[in-house]
């Protein structure tokens, strides 16, 4: 099997391979740190960790840096909405993203701060003055798009046309309209860092190509981001980047879909949008990631009530059947298979589900089939579990590619204590006593009450299950 990745710069799946041997350079752009992460923050955040999670799977060392944007309007504007400055709203979102992101299950990246690279991203603006690809106006600096003839390349968009798109406005300090800021001049009492050209602080495209080259080097071999960030921030990287080195900023250009709110498009104008910090204290980590996992990652995600309370049933389902094989295991260690074809007919259905969740991985990182791999090993695992003798080897291989598959998507629960506190034990032993001397009334009232307490319970041919709900 080999990984193919659709390449946004291509418009085609292309077979991975990476720069060096063994090693994988990814950058993906990271938060503007001036309010909590929504649900549309959450889905490149969990979509490019698992990314990441396969590529190491499949044996990489990978290098996955992720910036934040601790400086720009929109936290000059909440420093002043809040009567504080901008270090103190990046302190406070920083320290929220983070947590917010450990709570989604992301493993851990490397998070420069534009803020602690201001001399790179100066030095960076200056070779590009000193090699006539950018020039001051008014105390600005722009770079040049007619110095770099391939731009517009990666969003495929008319050069003419671009201008209509680029985030800051268009005034006569210009040469072209569709030149774009590097250094935007301090305004009186504005936060600002000393350049060259003055009092000021950096836009916002170059702030990623200073990072990139910092951080991973000239060219890497992934850079990922939602598709808003096509055009105009990473078309820009690009020309700046290219413009300079000469050589491709990356070989892999990856840009997960949209985010609708029941079947809207997300915006902070319409007030739709979900904070993650809520969303994991009322939906939970696991939910969300499944969630997310559940459609491609190029494809539109509508998000929706319903949708939830689905992908809530269906990881219960999931994590239903690996307690059900941890149960069998722990309860009936010495049972053994009677008949060795129908064993190896189901140890060789098991492998195959592996096998194809892989496949499905390598095709694009197509999480929503990885996913159905993962109810296909469910199937083939209820089917063993319904049979009166097991073994030991399959029940652990059976653990094992659930185990495999859920270092990818981390969608799976961790196992839970088996320590009950006191009251519950005693119910669980009055219910098996009213069971024994056939009080089913009694027993169900039992059973019943640690509902209840949210405690669940099963009757198994090899005795009693519980689980918290």
């Amino acid at each position: 099997m080999t990984l193919k990745i659709y390449n946004t710069l291509t418009r085609k799946k292309d077979t991975f391979q990476s720069i060096e041997p063994g090693k994988v350079k990814m950058y993906v752009c990271g938060p503007t740190v001036y309010d909590y992460i929504h649900i549309g923050n959450a889905r490149p955040s969990i979509f490019f960790d698992v990314a990441r999670r396969y590529l190491t799977i499949l044996g990489y060392d990978v290098t996955y840096v992720v910036n934040i944007t601790d400086v720009d309007d929109k936290m000059i504007r909440k420093a002043e909405q809040l009567n504080t400055d901008v270090s103190a709203v990046g302190e406070q979102f920083i320290t929220a993203f983070l947590e917010d992101s450990k709570g989604l299950g992301i493993h851990e990246a490397i998070h420069p701060r534009v803020t602690d690279n201001m001399d790179e991203i100066v030095a960076f603006i200056a070779e590009l003055v000193a090699k006539d690809l950018a020039y001051e106006s008014g105390g600005d600096v722009y770079f040049r798009t007619d110095k770099f003839a391939e731009y517009g390349k990666l969003s495929r968009q008319n050069l003419d046309e671009l201008q209509f798109g680029i985030r800051v406005e268009v005034d006569e300090r210009k040469e072209q309209p569709q030149d774009f800021v590097l250094w935007k001049k301090a305004k009186p009492n504005e936060i600002s860092w000393s350049s060259p050209w003055g009092e000021g602080r950096p836009g916002w495209h170059i702030e990623c190509s200073a990072l990139v080259k910092k951080y991973l080097g000239t060219t890497i071999d992934i850079h990922g981001g939602g598709q808003d960030l096509q055009f105009p921030h990473h078309e820009c990287e690009i020309a700046q980047t290219e413009s300079l080195s000469g050589q491709p900023m990356a070989n892999y250009w990856m840009h997960n879909g949209y985010i609708n709110i029941n079947d809207q498009k997300m915006s902070k104008s319409l007030g739709n949008g979900f904070n993650v910090r809520d969303l994991l204290k009322n939906v939970g980590s696991h939910v969300i990631r499944f969630f997310v996992l559940s459609a491609h990652y190029r494809n539109p995600l509508s998000y929706s009530d319903d949708l939830i309370q689905q992908a809530q049933s269906s990881l219960e389902r999931l994590n239903n059947c690996v307690a059900n094989v941890q149960h069998r295991l722990q309860n009936d260690l010495e049972s053994k298979a009677t008949d060795a074809a129908a064993e190896l007919k189901f140890e060789t259905a098991i492998r195959a589900t592996l096998d194809y969740f892989m496949q499905k991985m390598d095709d694009d990182f197509n999480t929503a089939d990885a996913v159905t791999a993962m109810f296909d090993l469910v199937n083939e695992t209820n089917q063993y579990l319904q049979q009166t003798n097991v073994t030991a080897a399959t029940l652990n291989l059976i653990l094992e590619q659930f185990k495999t598959m859920d270092a990818v998507l981390g969608i799976l629960e961790e196992p839970k204590s088996n320590l009950l506190d006191e009251e519950i034990e005693r119910l669980m032993e009055q219910r098996v006593e009213a069971r024994a001397t056939k009080n089913w009334k009694l027993a169900d009232e039992i059973r019943d009450l640690l509902v209840e307490k949210g405690i669940v319970l099963e009757d198994t041919p090899q005795g009693i299950r519980w689980r918290r709900k």
